[in-house]
């Protein structure tokens, strides 16, 4: 109930940050929609012609793209939530609200760009003639869970790196090996069989292999497997939420 009696500053804070980032740019927010799509467009042409990657059921820029979005919303949020905190100490010493409120703003404002992006995804559908199905719409909630998934890090690793300034540098590192370790570039189909139980433990992974079946495959999410990432997201969360809150008093003391 204190997020919503705080909406208004969560909505100046998402705004400030989403106009922050590119008041200063020409191109303004067709940057966000550029970049997943160039990366899309280079790691198309590597994979697809040079080497060859074929037999998805999908043209691959397609698949490549609907791994990107999520992967990408994922790890600018984490980066960005980690630094928030120290970012805004100025602020969080002279008046008091929720703290999660910084946390939260900066995924929001990480959503406008998902949304944004989402525009040449739909491009991308009517120009390799994908279906729309009834099944599409699972997009919504799946999302909702990868942004529960994804606050309950950042709250855990903003607090982490407000105490020790290099778990950011870590994280990075970690981020790097996250991302080969999740289908984003590939299909599990490709990936050795007694190595696959890696997925079903990696909330990316089902995330985004069930963005693929709902978007592209027009059948449901694999429901075992998605249950798995509403456990791990939903346990992750409260755990998370738990520490920041026992955390927060000290929060103008450390920034």
């Amino acid at each position: 109930m204190k997020l919503f009696a705080h909406w208004e500053l969560i909505k100046h804070l998402t705004m400030r940050e989403i106009k922050a980032r590119y008041k200063q740019s020409f191109l303004g927010l067709f940057w966000v929609i550029l970049n997943p799509f160039f990366q899309m467009l280079i790691m198309s042409f590597v994979f697809s012609h040079i080497m060859k990657v074929q037999n998805l059921g999908v043209p691959f820029p397609i698949f490549l793209y609907a791994g990107l979005l999520p992967w990408t919303f994922f790890a600018n949020s984490i980066s960005n939530s980690m630094s928030i905190l120290p970012e805004n100490g100025s602020l969080i010493k002279k008046i008091y609200f929720p703290r999660e409120i910084l946390i939260i703003s900066t995924l929001l404002a990480k959503a406008f760009d998902f949304a944004l992006s989402t525009i040449v995804f739909i491009l991308l559908m009517f120009w390799f003639h994908i279906p729309f199905t009834a099944y599409m719409l699972l997009f919504i909630p799946l999302f909702a869970l990868q942004f529960v998934f994804t606050l309950g890090i950042s709250l855990l690793l903003s607090v982490m790196n407000l105490l020790y300034r290099d778990v950011q540098y870590l994280f990075t590192l970690i981020l790097t090996l996250w991302f080969y370790l999740t289908p984003v570039i590939y299909s599990i189909d490709f990936f050795p069989e007694q190595y696959r139980w890696i997925f079903k433990i990696n909330p990316m992974a089902v995330f985004i292999n069930a963005y693929r079946e709902v978007l592209l495959g027009g059948d449901a999410p694999n429901w075992a497997s998605l249950g798995i990432g509403i456990l791990v997201s939903g346990l992750l969360f409260i755990v998370a939420f738990s520490i920041f809150k026992k955390a927060e008093g000290m929060f103008a003391d450390v920034v």
